[in-house]
């Protein structure tokens, strides 16, 4: 059986060993006070995104190298007619920028529409460390993904110097960080796309694009001028909704339609019967 005194000589070393261990932890907690809440951003990423520049110009006369180590103005992609998306990214990104590629890849493997031939695609690298030889590599292995031989000429991954990439970017609105910790940038992600003019139509956001959406985007740019008939109605119909990032039915817009057929459907339907009586008057008359 334990005596009271057996008790007691447990008891109290145990007891100055937690005292110790409370008291050492509170010099610790007193040394490292936490300098920022688990939740809160460091101050240089809190400025990380895109703000939407609708309607705004692009300067066409900044000059990029093509992955063939080419000098080229901006304007060299734009012909007036056809839309151009450009994609920011940087080549050696080890996320992000892959996974925002891959799905424009995605989206547009799906469309009937190719580029080069109905519209322009430029990838362009917003770090001025990059060069041709990082690009004619990115341009290989997703010419390889797209697998629609001939449409090489529609696809341009580009490259700039510094003062070229911060007068693009601010034009975008596209805003990004160096993280000196990940040794990476840190960036949003955005297919922008713009008229044939340059000036910025739609933004769609996000790394995963509905075939749909991607498709009115480029229809929307040129005001429904490329594409058949079928596509031009399709896209009067729709209207981008920003809140869902994709385009949905106008309701306005198909009241429109259906009024203009059943006036159609009525003329076909009574111009028979209006020619038939004419002619059964002038009957009459003779």
């Amino acid at each position: 059986m334990m005596t009271s005194c057996s008790v007691r000589s447990l008891l109290v070393p145990a007891l100055s060993l937690l005292v110790a261990v409370g008291m050492g932890s509170g010099v610790r907690a007193e040394q490292k006070p936490s300098s920022m809440a688990a939740s809160e951003m460091p101050a240089e990423f809190k400025n990380i995104g895109i703000t939407e520049n609708l309607g705004s110009q692009l300067d066409l006369s900044l000059m990029f190298k093509n992955e063939k180590g080419e000098s080229v103005p901006l304007s060299s992609f734009y012909d007036g007619t056809h839309p151009v998306v450009i994609s920011l990214v940087y080549y050696s990104c080890p996320g992000l920028c892959n996974f925002h590629l891959n799905g424009v890849i995605d989206a547009l493997k799906t469309v009937d529409w190719s580029a080069g031939d109905k519209f322009q695609y430029l990838a362009i690298s917003f770090d001025p460390k990059e060069g041709p030889e990082l690009a004619v590599k990115k341009k290989e292995s997703y010419m390889k993904v797209y697998a629609r031989p001939g449409t090489e000429d529609g696809w341009h991954f580009l490259t700039s110097d510094a003062d070229t990439i911060k007068k693009l970017t601010e034009q975008v609105g596209f805003r990004y960080a160096w993280n000196k910790e990940a040794e990476e940038w840190a960036h949003a992600s955005a297919a922008v796309v713009t008229t044939p003019q340059g000036k910025i139509s739609r933004y769609l956001h996000g790394i995963t694009f509905d075939q749909r959406t991607f498709k009115l985007a480029l229809s929307e740019a040129t005001n429904g001028q490329i594409g058949s008939f079928v596509d031009k109605m399709v896209w009067y119909c729709f209207k981008y909704d920003p809140h869902q990032s994709k385009y949905t039915l106008y309701a306005f817009r198909i009241m429109q339609v259906g009024g203009a057929l059943i006036i159609l459907i009525l003329a076909a339907f009574m111009t028979p019967v209006w020619i038939r009586a004419r002619r059964e008057h002038m009957a009459l008359k003779k």
